[in-house]
């Protein structure tokens, strides 16, 4: 939802319905992961996708079914060899997409959600997919919940501890009082944008920080140079930082989302820039310079006490070997490495490999789980209501 969520933000602010689908559950390959969306507004414009074009036209048909008649329904698609090119997925997996009729009545907590996104404070929003109508919601912060939804005091606690790792479930919990009752909840997290600090204020920079921002990334570019590190020549960067590299690195928040690319290569501002950052929890770490200035690197790193291991985590030479010679090709092989390594996939050509083609990131620990939480009524794991703190 957050790539599409100016969209909604405006159709909501000016009182406009819309139907929301979103991807709740996924087998096998799937072109898109759970959270992914698309809505139809009352006037029928469409916005985001759930699976690259493959069902979007069946789903858009539902759209419009909810928003008629306010009742959420649940789709599932999937694929046989008979039915590969029918409505479908051609990919050969299976998505289960939950669509629900959003509006200031039906969604009050919309706003409060949207703005928390915004902000990049981590937040979940809770939707209750068993009912057709009406659809419940609740949200919740580190410190705040709100809404019409009754949950659990230990899934509360346990959705809380998905907003330090960003993973999303699905939680299927007993209904307090009925036998075999059981309900569907879908819990969407929402975090800050992963980090990309790039440094060294040049031309490969600027192409870099153009796809960095353009791959979902929060992109800093920091450089000790008041004269090259200017918003005129990086338009495209969250931040610009005018600080030697190394100092910025003491107090910079890294977590293992965050990828960092040196592309100064100068002694004086490298090493005490890669010391740290070896040390760090970065997901990546890249640096630019030729091979000969990789070995030395490596040899003052070492006397700095830097082991093994530590090294072993430099992407130097920084990229993929794709034969890049411009800033603009050189952006393209670096981001592709760094979605190697943090995929953990090989980075080789689909077509002579095996297995599946969609595989969830295994460097950053991120991506969707599903498990099942089961309530028992009364004592400790008595259902609460949402808005108590």
């Amino acid at each position: 939802m957050r790539d599409i969520l100016a969209g909604l933000t405006a159709w909501y602010d000016r009182d406009v319905p819309f139907a929301l689908a979103t991807i709740v559950r996924t087998w096998k390959s799937s072109p898109r992961a759970p959270g992914a969306a698309m809505a139809v507004s009352q006037s029928g414009e469409v916005i985001g996708s759930v699976s690259g074009g493959c069902v979007e036209g069946a789903l858009y048909e539902t759209a419009l079914e909810v928003l008629a008649d306010g009742r959420s329904r649940t789709d599932v698609f999937r694929v046989t060899d008979d039915d590969a090119f029918g409505v479908g997925l051609t990919c050969g997996g299976t998505i289960e997409v939950f669509v629900q009729r959003v509006d200031r009545t039906s969604f009050p907590q919309f706003v409060e959600l949207a703005d928390r996104i915004r902000e990049g404070n981590p937040v979940a929003v809770v939707t209750d997919t068993s009912a057709e109508y009406p659809t419940r919601h609740c949200v919740l912060s580190r410190h705040e919940q709100f809404g019409d939804l009754s949950i659990a005091r230990d899934d509360v606690a346990d959705v809380k501890r998905g907003l330090d790792s960003g993973d999303s479930a699905v939680y299927v919990v007993e209904v307090p009082g009925r036998a075999n009752s059981t309900r569907t909840l879908m819990v969407e997290v929402f975090v800050p944008l992963p980090r990309m600090y790039i440094f060294g204020a040049i031309d490969f920079a600027a192409a870099l920080c153009r796809l960095g921002a353009f791959a979902g990334y929060h992109v800093t570019v920091i450089d000790a140079r008041p004269v090259f590190a200017t918003p005129a020549r990086f338009p495209d960067a969250d931040d610009i930082v005018v600080m030697w590299p190394h100092k910025f690195l003491e107090s910079a928040p890294i977590d293992r989302r965050t990828v960092i690319a040196v592309l100064t290569h100068d002694e004086k501002f490298d090493l005490p820039l890669l010391e740290r950052a070896l040390r760090s929890h970065a997901a990546y770490i890249g640096a630019m310079g030729s091979r000969p200035t990789h070995e030395r690197r490596v040899k003052a790193l070492r006397e700095r006490g830097l082991s093994t291991a530590d090294l072993a985590r430099l992407h130097s030479p920084i990229g993929l070997d794709l034969g890049a010679q411009t800033p603009e090709e050189t952006a393209v092989s670096i981001l592709a490495e760094m979605m190697k390594t943090i995929r953990g996939s090989t980075g080789g050509e689909l077509r002579l490999l095996s297995g599946p083609i969609h595989r969830p990131s295994i460097a950053v620990g991120a991506g969707p789980r599903e498990h099942t939480v089961c309530t028992l009524p009364g004592g400790p794991d008595e259902p609460i209501e949402c808005n108590l703190q």
